[in-house]
């Protein structure tokens, strides 16, 4: 299966938070996040076991209340269940995959 970027639809989940899915199986799912300096996810926790891949930009992320700077090339992993956050320190891209995909996010 292929997928092009150009058809990526963008969703903005914040002010200043886009969402892109780029590709969907039925076992993973991977998605670009365009994250404008200062954007904050708040805590939250979901069923799905999630890594992200920092394109671009400068990001806290704190996962089970640990908290820790983030750059290009940096990557975290959140446990299906465990708590976690970030915030945009500035305009920063992100790849996340999730497993299994999350429903809320196909398009």
């Amino acid at each position: 299966m292929f997928f092009e970027y150009s058809d990526a639809k963008a969703v903005e989940m914040l002010p200043g938070l886009i969402r892109r899915t780029l590709i969907s199986g039925d076992k993973l799912m991977i998605c670009r996040f365009d994250l404008d300096r200062g954007v904050e996810i708040p805590v939250h926790s979901h069923p799905h076991d999630q890594a992200g891949y920092i394109v671009s930009g400068n990001i806290r992320v704190t996962v089970e209340g640990k908290s820790l700077d983030l750059g290009p090339g940096d990557s975290y992993s959140a446990s299906s269940g465990v708590p976690h956050s970030a915030l945009a320190l500035e305009a920063t891209v992100v790849v996340d995959t999730f497993c299994p995909p999350r429903d809320d996010y196909r398009d």
